[in-house]
């Protein structure tokens, strides 16, 4: 199952997470998921100077562009305006509209406008690397992830603007997911070959978007959450560092 639709804040989805356990008393379930992984493979390739060093210095990516776009000091953001960055910037890789941004954060349409308005005039590498990544599309008919994946894109030329837009979105989503696909492969596949040749009691259970769940020995479960961390986080080299967080526990709920 898709165990990122299972919700942990309702007593339903919390007394569902307690059916995931380990094969054994003796074990646990060690999860691993890459930190704003997306973001991180924005950030990667359009090459914006400030997002690069937010996430070069571990800094709270939401609370900097909101701090940017809004013109104020780091702590003066609010909550509100960390809330709209966010899902400005979680948002900007599917092209969301200001009606969709307005529909997340309670604004006006007219306010949500402003604000992708001012955060493209904010970040002008991002809205240039969409911009490329929809030309290069339309030019070669589809786009390729990071490590060299294809998919076609069709509609990009389309008379109908709604067949043309989500085409659009398509391409530059398929470019962003699909790298953080490939980075995510990438680290199954090291990290299977570690296991092997340390022969360590590690089993990869299953892998949900940007999380890696694994079981293992209760006792060892310090230095499992170590290798599956020291694996993931340098499966790929990119402009900005990989963040891997590790938890572990007798059942989904516990962690």
């Amino acid at each position: 199952p898709n165990l990122q639709n299972i919700p942990i804040r309702t007593e339903l989805g919390r007394q569902i997470r307690k059916a995931f356990v380990p094969r054994s008393p003796d074990e646990v379930l060690v999860v691993a998921d890459y930190s704003q992984v997306e973001l991180r493979v924005l950030a990667h390739f359009c090459q914006d100077e400030a997002l690069l060093q937010a996430f070069a210095h571990d800094q709270d990516i939401h609370a900097v562009v909101a701090a940017q776009v809004n013109g104020v000091p780091l702590d003066a953001v609010t909550r509100e305006m960390r809330g709209r960055a966010k899902a400005v910037n979680f948002g900007i890789i599917y092209g969301q509209t200001a009606f969709g941004l307005a529909a997340a954060t309670g604004m006006s349409r007219t306010e949500a406008q402003r604000f992708i308005d001012a955060y493209f005039a904010r970040y002008p590498r991002i809205r240039g690397f969409i911009d490329e990544t929809v030309a290069a599309a339309r030019r070669e008919g589809g786009v390729r992830t990071l490590y060299g994946r294809w998919r076609p894109i069709e509609g990009l030329d389309s008379r109908n603007p709604t067949l043309r837009n989500q085409a659009e979105r398509f391409a530059v989503n398929t470019v962003i997911q699909g790298s953080a696909a490939d980075l995510m492969k990438l680290a199954m596949v090291r990290l299977h070959a570690r296991l092997q040749r340390e022969q360590l009691p590690l089993r990869m259970l299953l892998q949900v978007h940007d999380e890696l769940v694994c079981e293992g020995p209760r006792v060892r479960a310090a230095d499992l959450a170590t290798v599956l961390r020291e694996e993931l986080s340098t499966a790929m080299q990119l402009r900005v560092p990989l963040k891997v967080d590790v938890a572990w526990g007798l059942s989904l709920i516990h962690i």
